[in-house]
């Protein structure tokens, strides 16, 4: 080999090692080989199983267990290491959003964003052109609606809680 190349992976090896941060499964679900839904299972991941979190990807975390690296749900890992205190603790702050280490409290929509990658977001027009672009009007998506055999319907609004 190379003795470049083994620098380089060696280098590469640490640095992974170092930005690794640690996690745990919070339920059971499925490692995927990339970080979509309909990627191919590389293992499993089981509730309590302890993790290193390598990278992070939208609301996918690419985690390694044991001699198994995947892509998992955000939502299925806690950073940071287990704790006893209790499920019942666990599970209201998932639902809470206030899971992990961070401190930050937020909606599902950024769930998993550091407050340092939300100050440096930036507005990129390109993409929202493109988002623009799949937009319709309301007369093709009632056509296409229609073709599907799909009809309106009227649904009344729940009457306030006393």
């Amino acid at each position: 080999m190379n003795t470049r190349l083994w620098i380089g992976a060696i280098a590469l090896t640490t640095s992974l090692h170092v930005l690794a941060e640690p996690g745990t499964a919070l339920k059971a679900d499925s490692l995927r080989a990339e970080p979509f839904a309909d990627a191919k299972t590389t293992g499993i991941l089981n509730k309590g199983d302890s993790v290193d979190i390598l990278n992070k990807k939208g609301a996918w975390l690419q985690v390694k267990k044991t001699n198994t690296t995947g892509w998992v749900r955000l939502l299925s890992v806690k950073r940071g290491t287990g704790s006893s205190s209790g499920s019942a603790k666990g599970i209201v702050d998932v639902a809470t959003g206030r899971a992990g280490t961070g401190k930050v409290v937020s909606t599902t929509g950024i769930r998993g964003l550091s407050a340092e990658e939300l100050k440096a977001a930036k507005f990129n027009e390109a993409e929202m052109q493109k988002m623009e672009s799949y937009a319709t009007s309301a007369a093709d998506g009632q056509a296409f609606a229609s073709s599907g055999g799909l009809s309106a319907s009227s649904i009344k609004y729940l009457k306030g809680a006393k």
